[in-house]
């Protein structure tokens, strides 16, 4: 049995910790005593807690996140009923700050806060032979990151099977957004290039496809890009995937080159708008060239076959429903295939509290700290901001209303889909389990109280329903008399 055991709960089974993978990999010689337990948050803390013990660990530590606090503590306040001998180490950037505040660090022996890479090995190192560390609250050191070992041997067959394979070139990033906690980065360091492709090319001969690298910021580094790029672009198969986070206004021609040799399918670029209103901005400290911002986005999808996901975040300080509504419509007219739209949450830790009393920022207390008010927008304008992102995922994002999105979105995308959302709302009174039937009858419902577009709307909606390849007979089908 193991002595330690490094756990987590990710938020659904398809992700797989990289940071768990770290540890592992630079325990040196606590290696061979040491175990991976990965768990996801649906499952019973209860069960949880079984399993775990079922180990016999003297040591468990847990990486702890937004998405899991909640479970985790109480799996962390159970394990302390039934083994209060087990030492727990918390991990994580949701215990790293702000830690007077937490039940969860109440009940842990220790806490790691930062870089665990090296720190957990040698607090583990002294728990179980001593002298055992004075302090509860342990600061992590930042190794250079050529003396860290990679972790992708430990993603199992498995894992390549069946999970993403997160993968990353670089740590940290130089911007200064204040809602992120990569904020507090001094700037973005990478990995020694040619071992991090050696390391590609062992989880490729191994049959991994999918890479989703979680750099923040990919293409600062022109020259280190465009290898990576070449790297895969010499490699591609019908069943490879690859995803990149990139900084928008920074798209130089050679890169703009190696990203259009890339098949449809192939290549998903997470751009981060987040704001395009320039006060806004500023007072976040962003830094972001706009016209840059849209002239890369509309190249991007005039030649390339890229998969273009573009954020926003609503809320935002200084952030009006009619600047927001701007900026979505804005977004919209580029193109992108999907617009995430995020609610502002306050991560511990960030430098966005310092706009907290200014503008009026009130946030939820219980995890994922999102905003529930602000100076310029209310509870309740903030809800309907939720329930919009909820339903442009279904609709919007989705990918199964390609023909009838445009008669829902009109001559002013925003307005109109916010006009939609709030009659969803009140004729369905759900965002989440909506059969896909139902729902292509409520925007059948919605569409046809203008005659005018009835027609229209059961034509596209007809063409959208066939092509998810449902089988079924919703109750606008029944008014064409001709089944799917």
């Amino acid at each position: 049995m193991p002595d330690i055991i490094l756990s987590t709960l990710n938020s659904r089974f398809s992700h797989a910790s990289l940071g768990l993978r770290y540890l592992l990999a630079n325990m040196g010689d606590l290696a061979g005593r040491t175990r991976l337990a990965e768990f996801v948050i649906n499952q019973r803390p209860l069960d949880i807690v079984e399993r775990l013990l079922a180990l016999e660990p003297r040591i468990i530590g847990f990486g702890v996140y937004i998405w899991n606090i909640v479970e985790t503590t109480q799996v962390v306040a159970l394990l302390k009923q039934v083994r209060p001998d087990i030492q727990i180490v918390l991990g994580g950037p949701e215990v790293s700050f702000e830690q007077d505040q937490q039940a969860i660090i109440r009940d842990a022996d220790y806490v790691i806060s930062g870089p665990g890479d090296v720190s957990f090995s040698r607090l583990c190192q002294a728990i179980l032979f001593g002298p055992k560390p004075l302090q509860k609250r342990v600061a992590g050191e930042q190794v250079p990151l050529a003396q860290l070992k990679f972790p992708y041997q430990l993603y199992s067959d498995r894992d390549l099977a069946h999970r993403l394979v997160y993968v990353e070139a670089s740590r940290g990033c130089p911007f200064k957004c204040e809602f992120c906690l990569s904020s507090l980065d001094k700037t973005s360091l990478p990995f020694p290039l040619d071992a991090f492709l050696a390391e590609l090319e062992h989880l490729y001969q191994r049959g991994a496809r999918t890479f989703k690298f979680v750099d923040r910021t990919f293409n600062l580094n022109i020259k280190t890009s465009l290898q990576i790029l070449d790297f895969f672009l010499q490699r591609l198969t019908a069943d490879l995937f690859v995803h990149f986070e990139v900084i928008p206004d920074h798209l130089p021609d050679k890169l703009k080159q190696a990203i259009a040799q890339f098949p449809a399918g192939t290549l998903q670029l997470e751009i981060g708008i987040q704001t395009f209103n320039p006060e806004v901005q500023a007072l976040i400290s962003r830094k972001q060239d706009n016209t840059k911002t849209e002239a890369n986005l509309r190249w991007l999808r005039e030649h390339t076959q890229a998969h273009i996901h573009a954020d926003l975040i609503a809320g935002l300080p200084g952030e009006s429903l009619e600047s927001f509504a701007a900026g979505f419509d804005r977004l919209l007219a580029l193109g992108p295939q999907e617009i995430q739209l995020g609610i502002l949450k306050r991560l511990r830790g960030t430098p966005l509290a310092r706009h907290t009393e200014a503008f009026e920022m009130r946030y939820n207390p219980l995890p994922p700290y999102n905003i529930l008010r602000n100076r310029d927008l209310d509870f309740v304008t903030l809800q309907r901001l939720n329930r919009f992102a909820r339903y442009w995922d279904l609709i919007g994002n989705s990918g199964r209303f390609r023909q009838t999105l445009p008669q829902l979105l009109g001559t002013q995308p925003f307005a109109e889909f916010m006009a939609f959302s709030d009659w969803l709302w009140q004729h369905s009174q759900q965002t989440y389990q909506i059969a896909l039937e139902r729902m292509f009858d409520l925007v059948y419902q919605w569409l046809s109280q203008q005659p005018q577009q009835a027609a229209h709307a059961m034509q596209t909606l007809l063409q959208d329903y066939r092509d998810t390849g449902a089988r079924g007979n919703p109750a606008f089908l029944q008014k064409t008399g001709n089944p799917a």
